[in-house]
Protein backbone atom coordinates (compact mmCIF):
# COMPACT_ATOMS: atom_id res chain seq x y z
CA UNK A 1 0.00 0.00 0.00
CA UNK A 2 1.45 3.19 -1.08
CA UNK A 3 1.68 6.01 1.50
CA UNK A 4 -0.20 9.58 1.54
CA UNK A 5 3.33 11.21 0.28
CA UNK A 6 4.01 9.10 -2.45
CA UNK A 7 0.32 9.51 -3.69
CA UNK A 8 0.53 12.99 -3.44
CA UNK A 9 3.66 12.95 -5.75
CA UNK A 10 2.17 10.41 -8.25
CA UNK A 11 -1.31 12.84 -8.10
CA UNK A 12 0.45 15.52 -9.53
CA UNK A 13 2.85 13.89 -11.93
CA UNK A 14 1.18 10.97 -12.76
CA UNK A 15 -2.54 11.32 -11.97
CA UNK A 16 -2.37 8.66 -9.06
CA UNK A 17 -5.13 7.84 -7.27
CA UNK A 18 -6.33 8.75 -3.66
CA UNK A 19 -9.39 6.98 -2.50
CA UNK A 20 -10.68 6.38 1.31
CA UNK A 21 -7.86 3.93 2.80
CA UNK A 22 -5.29 4.34 0.41
CA UNK A 23 -3.30 6.74 2.68
CA UNK A 24 -1.92 7.14 6.04
CA UNK A 25 -3.48 9.97 8.21
CA UNK A 26 -0.41 12.25 8.87
CA UNK A 27 2.09 11.03 6.89
CA UNK A 28 0.94 13.46 4.13
CA UNK A 29 3.42 16.02 2.03
CA UNK A 30 3.14 17.35 -2.03
CA UNK A 31 0.99 19.29 -3.82
CA UNK A 32 -2.48 18.14 -4.17
CA UNK A 33 -4.91 19.22 -6.99
CA UNK A 34 -8.62 19.82 -5.86
CA UNK A 35 -11.22 20.70 -7.59
CA UNK A 36 -13.14 23.49 -5.22
CA UNK A 37 -16.94 22.87 -5.68
CA UNK A 38 -19.26 26.15 -5.84
CA UNK A 39 -20.09 27.60 -2.88
CA UNK A 40 -17.02 26.40 -0.82
CA UNK A 41 -14.46 29.21 0.45
CA UNK A 42 -10.82 28.21 -0.01
CA UNK A 43 -10.31 27.71 3.56
CA UNK A 44 -13.46 25.29 3.67
CA UNK A 45 -11.40 23.36 1.55
CA UNK A 46 -8.15 23.48 3.47
CA UNK A 47 -9.78 22.84 6.65
CA UNK A 48 -11.56 19.82 5.14
CA UNK A 49 -7.87 18.29 3.67
CA UNK A 50 -6.82 18.89 7.15
CA UNK A 51 -9.14 16.60 9.04
CA UNK A 52 -9.17 13.90 5.72
CA UNK A 53 -5.27 13.84 5.96
CA UNK A 54 -4.32 14.17 9.76
CA UNK A 55 -2.38 17.85 8.69
CA UNK A 56 -2.10 20.54 10.56
CA UNK A 57 0.23 22.50 7.89
CA UNK A 58 -1.35 23.29 4.81
CA UNK A 59 -1.58 26.09 2.67
CA UNK A 60 -2.60 26.86 -1.16
CA UNK A 61 -1.20 28.42 -4.31
CA UNK A 62 -4.18 31.33 -4.63
CA UNK A 63 -7.67 31.56 -3.10
CA UNK A 64 -10.50 30.98 -5.58
CA UNK A 65 -14.27 33.03 -4.71
CA UNK A 66 -16.83 31.04 -3.42
CA UNK A 67 -18.83 31.74 -6.58
CA UNK A 68 -15.64 29.89 -9.00
CA UNK A 69 -14.80 26.41 -9.08
CA UNK A 70 -11.72 24.37 -10.34
CA UNK A 71 -8.01 24.52 -9.63
CA UNK A 72 -7.18 25.13 -6.57
CA UNK A 73 -3.97 24.18 -4.96
CA UNK A 74 -3.05 22.64 -1.46
CA UNK A 75 0.81 22.74 -0.48
CA UNK A 76 0.43 19.56 2.17
CA UNK A 77 3.13 19.77 5.11
CA UNK A 78 5.18 22.45 6.15
CA UNK A 79 8.49 21.23 3.63
CA UNK A 80 6.01 22.16 0.95
CA UNK A 81 4.02 25.30 2.31
CA UNK A 82 7.74 26.79 2.48
CA UNK A 83 7.49 26.53 -1.15
CA UNK A 84 4.14 28.32 -1.64
CA UNK A 85 6.07 31.70 -2.22
CA UNK A 86 7.73 30.24 -5.04
CA UNK A 87 4.66 29.66 -7.15
CA UNK A 88 2.69 32.70 -6.33
CA UNK A 89 4.34 34.48 -9.62
CA UNK A 90 2.00 31.39 -11.91
CA UNK A 91 0.33 32.81 -14.69
CA UNK A 92 -3.42 31.00 -14.60
CA UNK A 93 -6.57 29.88 -16.94
CA UNK A 94 -10.43 29.76 -16.69
CA UNK A 95 -13.52 29.02 -18.37
CA UNK A 96 -15.36 32.53 -17.90
CA UNK A 97 -18.86 33.53 -18.36
CA UNK A 98 -20.54 36.91 -17.92
CA UNK A 99 -23.76 38.43 -18.64
CA UNK A 100 -24.51 41.53 -20.23
CA UNK A 101 -26.55 44.40 -18.76
CA UNK A 102 -26.69 44.00 -15.29
CA UNK A 103 -23.84 45.57 -12.59
CA UNK A 104 -22.83 44.59 -8.76
CA UNK A 105 -21.08 46.03 -6.13
CA UNK A 106 -18.89 42.95 -6.30
CA UNK A 107 -18.71 42.56 -9.87
CA UNK A 108 -20.45 39.20 -10.15
CA UNK A 109 -23.70 37.50 -9.41
CA UNK A 110 -23.17 37.03 -5.28
CA UNK A 111 -22.92 40.85 -4.45
CA UNK A 112 -26.19 42.99 -4.75
CA UNK A 113 -26.80 42.93 -8.46
CA UNK A 114 -28.91 45.74 -10.57
CA UNK A 115 -29.86 45.53 -14.06
CA UNK A 116 -28.92 48.52 -16.59
CA UNK A 117 -31.54 50.27 -18.10
CA UNK A 118 -31.51 52.09 -21.59
CA UNK A 119 -32.27 55.38 -22.56
CA UNK A 120 -35.75 54.38 -22.81
CA UNK A 121 -36.17 53.53 -19.28
CA UNK A 122 -36.10 49.55 -20.30
CA UNK A 123 -33.85 46.86 -20.28
CA UNK A 124 -31.01 46.78 -22.69
CA UNK A 125 -32.30 45.02 -26.11
CA UNK A 126 -29.61 42.84 -27.14
CA UNK A 127 -31.43 40.94 -30.16
CA UNK A 128 -29.50 43.50 -32.34
CA UNK A 129 -25.86 44.01 -30.31
CA UNK A 130 -23.18 43.56 -32.77
CA UNK A 131 -20.93 40.42 -31.48
CA UNK A 132 -18.00 41.99 -34.06
CA UNK A 133 -18.77 45.17 -31.31
CA UNK A 134 -18.03 43.20 -28.51
CA UNK A 135 -15.25 41.19 -29.68
CA UNK A 136 -13.49 44.62 -30.57
CA UNK A 137 -14.36 45.91 -26.69
CA UNK A 138 -13.00 42.43 -25.40
CA UNK A 139 -9.49 42.90 -27.74
CA UNK A 140 -9.20 46.52 -25.83
CA UNK A 141 -7.96 44.06 -22.57
CA UNK A 142 -5.63 41.89 -24.58
CA UNK A 143 -1.88 41.80 -23.91
CA UNK A 144 -0.66 43.90 -21.25
CA UNK A 145 -2.69 46.37 -19.50
CA UNK A 146 -3.36 48.00 -16.04
CA UNK A 147 -6.17 47.00 -14.16
CA UNK A 148 -7.84 48.42 -10.63
CA UNK A 149 -8.82 45.16 -8.01
CA UNK A 150 -12.46 45.56 -7.06
CA UNK A 151 -13.49 46.94 -3.58
CA UNK A 152 -14.67 43.87 -2.57
CA UNK A 153 -11.23 41.39 -2.85
CA UNK A 154 -8.37 40.74 -0.25
CA UNK A 155 -6.59 43.33 -1.06
CA UNK A 156 -5.08 45.42 2.17
CA UNK A 157 -5.93 49.55 2.54
CA UNK A 158 -4.38 50.90 5.86
CA UNK A 159 -3.74 46.88 6.91
CA UNK A 160 -7.74 46.48 6.86
CA UNK A 161 -9.27 44.68 4.16
CA UNK A 162 -10.30 45.85 1.00
CA UNK A 163 -14.25 44.22 1.48
CA UNK A 164 -14.03 44.35 4.61
CA UNK A 165 -14.35 48.57 4.45
CA UNK A 166 -16.21 47.74 1.44
CA UNK A 167 -19.09 45.86 3.71
CA UNK A 168 -18.96 48.90 6.02
CA UNK A 169 -19.94 51.44 3.31
CA UNK A 170 -16.76 53.09 3.16
CA UNK A 171 -14.76 54.17 0.07
CA UNK A 172 -11.96 52.02 -0.85
CA UNK A 173 -9.36 53.37 -3.29
CA UNK A 174 -7.29 50.96 -4.95
CA UNK A 175 -4.22 51.54 -7.13
CA UNK A 176 -4.03 49.91 -10.49
CA UNK A 177 -1.73 47.18 -11.50
CA UNK A 178 -0.13 45.92 -14.61
CA UNK A 179 -1.84 43.04 -15.76
CA UNK A 180 -1.70 40.74 -18.99
CA UNK A 181 -4.72 38.64 -20.39
CA UNK A 182 -4.95 36.56 -23.32
CA UNK A 183 -8.54 35.43 -24.36
CA UNK A 184 -9.95 32.27 -27.12
CA UNK A 185 -12.88 30.34 -27.60
CA UNK A 186 -15.50 33.28 -27.65
CA UNK A 187 -19.37 31.99 -27.43
CA UNK A 188 -22.65 34.44 -27.16
CA UNK A 189 -25.59 33.71 -26.12
CA UNK A 190 -27.10 36.81 -25.06
CA UNK A 191 -26.85 38.71 -22.93
CA UNK A 192 -24.46 35.73 -22.15
CA UNK A 193 -20.39 35.48 -22.85
CA UNK A 194 -18.20 32.29 -22.10
CA UNK A 195 -14.68 32.50 -22.91
CA UNK A 196 -11.48 30.97 -22.37
CA UNK A 197 -8.68 33.34 -20.83
CA UNK A 198 -5.51 32.92 -19.60
CA UNK A 199 -4.11 35.77 -17.10
CA UNK A 200 -1.01 36.73 -15.24
CA UNK A 201 -0.89 36.29 -11.79
CA UNK A 202 -2.60 38.99 -9.53
CA UNK A 203 -5.66 39.60 -12.45
CA UNK A 204 -9.12 39.76 -11.00
CA UNK A 205 -11.23 38.57 -13.95
CA UNK A 206 -14.35 40.05 -11.98
CA UNK A 207 -12.52 43.22 -12.35
CA UNK A 208 -11.85 42.45 -16.25
CA UNK A 209 -15.90 41.66 -16.45
CA UNK A 210 -16.69 44.82 -15.05
CA UNK A 211 -14.82 46.92 -17.18
CA UNK A 212 -15.84 45.00 -20.51
CA UNK A 213 -19.23 46.39 -19.36
CA UNK A 214 -18.50 49.86 -18.91
CA UNK A 215 -16.52 49.65 -21.99
CA UNK A 216 -19.57 48.63 -23.87
CA UNK A 217 -21.58 51.07 -21.31
CA UNK A 218 -24.37 48.43 -21.19
CA UNK A 219 -22.86 46.90 -17.62
CA UNK A 220 -21.70 43.36 -17.39
CA UNK A 221 -21.36 40.64 -14.65
CA UNK A 222 -19.60 37.64 -14.03
CA UNK A 223 -22.12 34.64 -13.20
CA UNK A 224 -19.53 31.87 -13.39
CA UNK A 225 -15.51 30.63 -13.09
CA UNK A 226 -13.76 27.79 -13.45
CA UNK A 227 -10.40 28.20 -13.00
CA UNK A 228 -8.90 25.05 -15.48
CA UNK A 229 -4.52 25.29 -13.96
CA UNK A 230 -2.41 27.53 -12.25
CA UNK A 231 1.14 27.00 -13.70
CA UNK A 232 1.64 23.65 -13.65
CA UNK A 233 -1.25 21.74 -12.27
CA UNK A 234 -4.13 21.54 -14.01
CA UNK A 235 -7.71 20.43 -13.90
CA UNK A 236 -7.58 17.12 -15.12
CA UNK A 237 -5.09 16.30 -12.06
CA UNK A 238 -8.14 17.50 -9.80
CA UNK A 239 -9.26 15.50 -7.05
CA UNK A 240 -12.96 16.20 -6.10
CA UNK A 241 -14.07 17.02 -2.57
CA UNK A 242 -16.40 13.71 -2.57
CA UNK A 243 -13.47 11.43 -3.20
CA UNK A 244 -12.52 11.72 0.29
CA UNK A 245 -15.98 12.34 2.27
CA UNK A 246 -15.61 8.69 3.87
CA UNK A 247 -12.23 9.38 4.94
CA UNK A 248 -12.49 12.06 7.41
Amino acid sequence: MANCSQVLTLSFHFMGEILPGKFERGECKGFLVMDKPQGWTSHDVVAKMRGVLGVRKIGHLGTLDPLATGVLVLAVGKEFTKQVKNHMGADKEYHVEMELGKMSDTYDSEGKVEEVLGSNGEPIDFSGLNEDAILEVMGRFWGKTMQTPPAFSAKKVGGKRAYKLAREGKEVKLEPREVEMEAWDVEFDLPFVRFKLRVSSGTYVRSLVHDIGQELACGAIMTALRRTRVGEFVLADAKQIEDFQDAS
